[in-house]
């Protein structure tokens, strides 16, 4: 199946399990031992094998095994996902692949939620969305369930086409084009064309959900197999939403043009953004059969995600935290949620990464955006996010900056006061949960 070789060990040692993390070991398990820019998993076999791991691939024919199978190969990560290409051929139901710049993950949730009112539905888990995680997640999928839904997430040229080589998705959703990896992949074009080669595998009875606001999706619209849908807030669209009410949480009607139903969804999370990604996974739904109204029960089970606009209480503060990730759509998003709170508003922003040559532009950009938002104090920690507060400074809005996570818990506790709601956004390696542990030992 990976065209290797099997240097020792008994070959009908039984594997149910595929591992990249020596860390995560369960019974049964392959370890994958893959080269990354600083760590080398090869080096962590024997640690893999000591917590139970059954078997190996390795690109060193020279390792520490003792009696266990190891399957020598020339590359471990084209092995694994050469792999999950054999097991996704196993799988029988319906395939459903996600992507986008910003709201995979939840969009990803939001549809398996609203497929779960008419299927069993088996599909990603956590952010495995990538070239290693995405084949562990087809090799671990409930094959006796209807609906498979999986996430694809690329940031360099040929990406998308390795991922759909394995996952050949029969219906396809894309939430929307930004500028997250535009370093890599040059231009919002360049990244839309990449994205939609997740459309490849499409046949005349596939279907293609796309995000009816982003010009650059809607000129696919004729140009794939199938049946295309759009979705957003504008009547044009084949499903949209109107009497949105934006609060604590969302509501809003979907209207499906086809026929004209109107169905009432309540979420439980907050903003524009998951009515949008709530609209996707409803349009979704409904191509694959599920009753609109039962899909839109189903949504409102969905509460969200931990530090994606995650609401913490400690004492009388309220966090947002929507430190995983960031890029300039979805901190505009954070920032409007955070713009609804009732209490005094606190925006602790960091720098938003990997957006190349752009970044002081982009990061202007949402700077002059937020200062139009009724937010009472703004705190911005690092180097790129220098631009914002410039933006920030000039439309006359308060503005502290620092330079380091030490200094930016310190000035949170001399400034935060009971009632106030603090929203915490920036990219993942900026660390700003680590205000929240902070705060929570104080």
């Amino acid at each position: 199946m990976v065209n290797g070789r099997l240097l020792g060990g008994d070959p009908l040692t039984p594997v149910r399990h595929v591992s990249f993390d020596s860390r995560d070991i369960p019974e049964d398990t392959l370890f994958v031992p893959t080269r990354g820019a600083r760590v080398d998993g090869h080096d962590f076999i024997e640690k893999a094998f000591a917590a139970g791991a059954a078997a190996t691939l390795t690109e060193r024919e020279e390792i520490p095994r003792g009696t266990h199978p190891a399957v020598l190969v020339e590359d471990t990560t084209a092995a694994l996902q050469r792999l999950a290409a054999k097991e996704r051929m196993n799988y029988r139901g319906r395939v459903i692949g996600i992507t986008g710049s910003v709201g995979k993950t939840t969009t990803r949730e939001m549809v398996k939620a609203a497929l779960s009112a008419g299927y069993t539905v088996t599909g990603s888990e956590k952010n495995m969305n990538s070239q290693l995680g995405t084949p562990v997640v087809l090799c671990h999928m409930d094959y006796e369930a209807q609906r498979a839904v999986i996430e694809m997430g690329i940031s360099e040229p040929g990406e998308m086409k390795k991922l759909v080589s394995m996952v050949r998705p029969h219906a396809v959703a894309v939430t929307n084009i930004g500028v997250a990896h535009i370093e890599y992949l040059g231009s919002r074009e360049g990244i839309c064309e990449e994205k939609m080669h997740i459309a490849d595998t499409l046949g005349e009875d596939g279907v293609a959900v796309l995000n009816g606001e982003e010009p650059l999706l809607t000129a696919y619209r004729d140009r794939l197999p199938g049946r295309v849908l759009t979705y957003g807030l504008e009547e044009n669209m084949d499903v949209y939403g109107t009497n949105l009410e934006l609060g604590d949480t969302a509501s809003f009607t979907a209207v499906f043009k086809e026929d004209g139903l109107r169905v009432p969804v309540r979420l439980s999370v907050p903003g524009r953004h998951n009515v949008m990604n709530a609209l996707a996974a409803l349009a979704l739904a409904r191509a694959e059969g599920v009753d609109p109204a039962a899909a839109a029960a189903a949504l409102e089970g969905f509460g969200g995600f931990k530090r994606r606009l995650e609401r913490i209480r400690i004492g009388e503060l309220t966090l947002i935290d929507d430190s995983y990730n960031a890029g300039p759509p979805s901190m505009k998003a954070a920032l409007d949620v955070l713009a609804r709170a009732t209490g005094r508003r606190i925006a602790v922003l960091a720098d938003m990464l990997e957006l190349g040559e752009d970044s002081a532009r982009l990061h202007r950009e949402v700077g002059e955006y937020a200062a139009a938002l009724p937010i009472d104090l703004y705190i911005c920690m690092g180097k790129e996010i220098r631009a914002l507060e410039e933006a920030l400074a000039e439309a006359g809005r308060t503005v502290f900056h620092t330079d380091n996570l030490e200094e930016t818990l310190e000035l949170v506790k001399k400034v935060a006061a009971a009632g106030d709601v603090l929203l915490l956004k920036g990219s993942n390696s900026m660390r700003l949960d680590e205000i929240v542990r902070g705060l929570r030992q104080e």
